[in-house]
């Protein structure tokens, strides 16, 4: 049997947990921030967990990480 491949796009954008959860940043930070207030950026900077729901695809599609 082959190896599987990971996906490299997503391996740079999420990383594991000690738990074994996928932590991610959060969207919506890159452009048009004038309109957006501070309390919303900056709560934009943090790094939060992926919902369970996307774990199944997760695991697919990052199976070393």
């Amino acid at each position: 049997m082959p190896k599987m491949k990971t996906s490299r796009a997503a391996a740079k954008r999420f990383k594991k947990t000690g738990s074994g959860q996928l932590k991610r940043m959060k969207a919506y930070k890159s452009h048009i921030l004038t309109k957006k207030s501070q309390k919303r950026k900056r709560n934009l900077r943090k790094s939060t967990i992926t919902d369970p729901t996307n774990a199944k695809n997760m695991k697919k599609i990052l199976p070393y990480l």
